[in-house]
């Protein structure tokens, strides 16, 4: 076992005392409602996503409510979310090829998840591990991109290769716990832009800890 897992193991300890509630923030009463809420929280806060899908899951209830959506109500209807033409074209899209593809259900893995218009591995990650608790990956979003490099556990910006450059340090079982972890920490006290080295449980094993 090398420094970086021996380090992270460490990381995962502290972050699982500091945060033993963390979970999604995203609201959600099915795996589908789950997947439409996380294209939904492209470029937008989770508190603004629950927002909207608060009254958009009263609106259209089923994975046919949404492929037989009208597109321009779709598109009010989660206006306030940002690119809502992309997202409603792409939610409007995957609730008919589940239909047609998938017999109404939510397929549970990778490969099917990824032919959905709109979902890439982030996506995807989410919705298996937490919709289905399948852990296939580590779901990383712009909290676990910034912070595990803060912490030194990848040097890559692309999501992809720091997935990759996670899974191979972080241990399976924890694949989808390590990212709500991240993202709680980094909601919490690892803020973009002022962070909070003097009260974090990390900073004696950050290497950012004194920049």
């Amino acid at each position: 076992m090398n420094n970086n897992n021996k380090r992270v193991l460490e990381i995962i300890r502290r972050l699982k005392k500091k945060y033993p509630e963390a979970k999604i923030a995203l609201h959600y009463d099915n795996p589908f409602q789950l997947l439409v809420a996380v294209i939904l929280s492209a470029q937008c806060t989770d508190k603004r996503v629950n927002l909207v899908t608060e009254e958009l899951f009263k609106q259209y209830k089923s994975v046919k409510d949404f492929a037989d959506a009208h597109i321009a109500e779709l598109e009010q209807a989660i206006r306030s979310t940002g690119f809502f033409r992309n997202k409603a074209k792409n939610i409007k899209a995957s609730a008919g090829l589940i239909l047609k593809q998938f017999r109404g259900k939510i397929p549970q893995t990778m490969d099917d998840l990824l032919t959905l218009p709109g979902v890439a591995r982030k996506t995807a990650n989410i919705v298996l591990g937490n919709g289905f608790g399948i852990i296939a990956g580590i779901a990383v979003d712009t909290h676990v991109i910034r912070v595990t490099n803060l912490l030194g556990l990848t040097k890559n910006s692309d999501p992809v290769k720091i997935e990759q450059d996670l899974m191979k340090i972080v241990p399976h079982d924890d694949w989808t716990i390590f990212s709500l972890l991240i993202q709680a920490h980094g909601r919490a006290i690892c803020i973009a832009r002022r962070p909070q080295h003097s009260i974090c449980p990390l900073n004696d094993i950050c290497p950012s800890a004194n920049i």
